[in-house]
């Protein structure tokens, strides 16, 4: 992997400084930015081209689904991964729907996230193997190129 760009978005302060800490000790990873709601996502998105934006899809005022869609409307070449407590499929589908690359639930580790970055950078689409089948019927998430686990 070379030289990755990354943006946070997220409306919890500690969560982002937890994962700025855990990203910068990546050599190939550059934490670029960071916002705290959907419609300062977008902006910044806008404004520093990152490879990738990690998006909560739960913040005031504009959420991350619609967020990630607005964001790849601009600028299709950023790979946006989901990130979320919600292990539904209802929600991996609204942000596959919304064009995200990935649905990782934030109770992973850091190791996991940093795969799903190298994989999304490469063209695959991943979503936390928790979600998929979360239901009590069969499950009707499609993804085209999922990662089955990590590591």
């Amino acid at each position: 992997m070379t030289n990755v760009r990354i943006m946070i978005a997220d409306d919890y302060p500690i969560l982002r400084a937890a994962l700025v800490r855990a990203l910068r000790l990546e050599p190939e990873i550059e934490v670029v930015g960071e916002a705290s709601d959907g419609f300062a996502a977008v902006l910044l998105a806008e404004q520093l081209k990152p490879d990738v934006v990690l998006m909560d899809i739960n913040m005031p005022g504009l959420d991350g689904i619609e967020a990630t869609r607005r964001i790849l409307q601009r600028d299709p070449a950023i790979k946006v991964i989901g990130l979320s407590v919600h292990c539904f499929e209802f929600y991996a589908r609204q942000m596959l729907d919304a064009g995200a690359h990935a649905y990782v639930l934030k109770d992973g580790d850091v190791e996991e996230l940093i795969e799903v970055i190298e994989a999304v950078c490469r063209g695959q689409t991943y979503v936390s193997p928790e979600v998929v089948g979360s239901s009590n019927r069969q499950s009707r998430l499609r993804v085209p190129r999922r990662l089955s686990h990590v590591g």
